[in-house]
């Protein structure tokens, strides 16, 4: 088994239903257990375009005998039932009723095509750190050496 760390997201309404039915699908994967949810944090978009709705993000540690790329699918298959489309050339930046971002697979580090591990802009974002690090705070980034909570005060100590 492998701990996952999966951030958890949403700026459509029904923003807080839509994650606890995304977080219920993630209990149902085969070889996987939901260990742990953060509390949910209204954020502000970032990279979104003016005026784009208020976020609510969190995080979501697991324990999964899935491979990275068996859980990146089903995440990608949860995000689709829930109306999430990533196929637009803007669907980096457009509203979203559920994004589901694979950060950490234990301590996989890959560059593939549509995965890379660890997430590559996960420890630049308190929005993501800070729900993380309240559910894993001494989970270590794998190619920083930090522990989650290290890097979420270093983020918190620059104003981002």
């Amino acid at each position: 088994m492998t701990l996952a760390l999966v951030a958890l997201g949403s700026n459509i309404s029904p923003r807080r239903r839509t994650l606890a039915a995304g977080v219920a699908e993630l209990a149902a994967l085969p070889g996987t257990a939901v260990l742990a949810v953060s509390e949910l944090r209204e954020t502000d978009p970032v990279e979104c375009a003016a005026g784009a709705p208020v976020f609510v993000n969190g995080a979501c540690l697991l324990e999964t005998e899935l491979s990275p790329r068996e859980l990146l699918d089903a995440l990608l298959a949860i995000e689709r039932r829930h109306g999430r489309v990533r196929d637009a050339a803007d669907a980096r930046h457009a509203p979203r009723t559920l994004d589901l971002d694979l950060i950490l697979h234990g301590s996989a580090v890959l560059d593939e095509p549509g995965l890379t591990l660890p997430h590559p802009r996960a420890h630049e974002r308190l929005f993501v750190l800070q729900p993380a690090a309240e559910i894993a705070p001494e989970l270590i980034h794998p190619l920083l050496g930090a522990s989650l909570a290290q890097l979420r005060d270093g983020l918190s100590s620059c104003g981002r």
